[in-house]
């Protein structure tokens, strides 16, 4: 087992704060206390149905108070100190808490107009709503105010891959929650509002409308379909790596100029799943994955790193974790922009062959080997 030690307590205003000490750690186990004085948490968001595709729409007004690009002395995912009174008490290596500007919870199942479950949701209606229960949450990889995940030290994504892995299990175990998700939005491209190295956790309680698309597609395919969707990948030219017990790789029908995938070797449903041995091993592969994304170009390149999991109560035994890292990133100074196809229609149009995709990734992959080994 991991030495990664878990601490969790409380910030003023009643939200969970959790800090994930590396292992080998030289921070004391003592936290300081949350001393602010905070206004009580908004309400919770309101869901709303869209008739025309059985989606909801979470309407979280709260978030247009959310920080947007504060300077570094006031940066709110940085230790407090005495002028910056931000969202952590204490010095970290990684921690996890509620978002102050949720878009889903901080109510539960026991709300009222909460979801009945997945048949209540799959009902179509003009006007209906329901309270949009679940747990948002932020997740801070490093005390740095600047910088991103391929900064890190193998010894810190190993705690963040223990962070992810825990509060899926956690977040999977509350009443009401039917999917977790655990993500990364990366560079001012993407709509990043705080240059803090860090991603989010939503705990959904629908299922979100591209996993419902999926859990649609394994149902129809006559086979093991992630299974056979590695073996042919594993098999083709876009391969990137290859590991013990994982594969990345450019899908064969790409979407986004860059689109790398990773997936477990075996099937397991979610990161909440793997063996220790199994994180050890992601720990240093996702590294060198986003590495590879940054040396594609002289700059880094803006990215959403977003961990496909199974859903909490259906399609365990035939959906496979999956990391998809994307980018609109086209060249060096172009970026793709979802226009009228894409967007209007979900129609998508590549730009770029997937299979020099995956030369180019596969080159920058060694550039970053090289000069950043791990």
């Amino acid at each position: 087992m991991t030495d990664i030690a878990v601490r969790p307590t409380r910030l003023a205003d009643g939200r969970e704060l959790i800090y994930f000490d590396d292992a080998g750690t030289a921070l004391p186990a003592e936290r300081a206390e949350d001393r602010r004085t905070l206004d009580p948490r908004p309400p919770t968001a309101t869901m709303r149905q869209d008739l025309l595709t059985g989606d909801w729409v979470s309407i979280a007004s709260a978030r247009q108070n959310r920080a947007f690009l504060p300077p570094a002395e006031f940066d709110p995912l940085a230790p407090q100190s005495a002028t910056n009174p931000s969202e952590v008490p204490s010095e970290y290596d990684v921690c996890v808490f509620e978002n102050r500007s949720p878009s889903f919870g901080p109510a539960l199942a026991d709300a009222e107009g909460a979801p009945e479950g997945l048949a209540d949701l799959a009902v179509l209606e003009n006007g209906r709503t329901r309270t949009s229960v679940g747990r948002t949450e932020v997740v801070c990889f490093d005390p740095r105010t600047e910088g991103s995940f391929a900064d890190l030290w193998p010894n810190r994504v190993r705690t963040v891959v223990e962070a992810w892995a825990q509060r899926t299990a956690a977040l999977s175990a509350i009443p009401g929650v039917e999917q977790v998700f655990p993500f990364e939005n990366r560079g001012q491209a993407i709509g990043v509002t705080l240059h803090h190295p860090h991603g989010q956790i939503y705990a959904y309680p629908y299922v979100t409308p591209r996993t419902s698309r999926l859990l649609d597609q394994v149902d129809r395919y006559e086979g093991d379909l992630f299974a056979d969707l590695l073996a042919f990948e594993q098999a083709g030219e876009r391969v990137v790596l290859r590991t013990e017990f994982f594969t990345a790789f450019v899908p064969f029908a790409a979407r986004w100029p860059v689109e790398l995938h990773l997936l477990p070797n075996r099937h397991v449903p979610d990161l909440a799943g793997l063996t220790d041995d199994e994180r050890d091993e992601l720990s240093e592969v996702v590294l060198r994955l986003v590495r590879a994304v940054d040396a594609l170009y002289d700059d880094p390149t803006p990215y959403i790193a977003a961990w496909h999991q199974a859903p909490v109560h259906t399609h365990r035994e035939s959906v496979r974790l999956n990391l998809q890292i994307t980018s609109p990133r086209r060249g060096p100074e172009r970026l793709k922009y979802l226009a009228g196809s894409e967007a209007a229609m979900g129609a998508w149009i590549g730009d770029l062959v997937p299979e020099q995709t995956a030369e180019a990734l596969r080159t920058a992959l060694a550039k970053a080997d090289s000069e950043r080994p791990l």
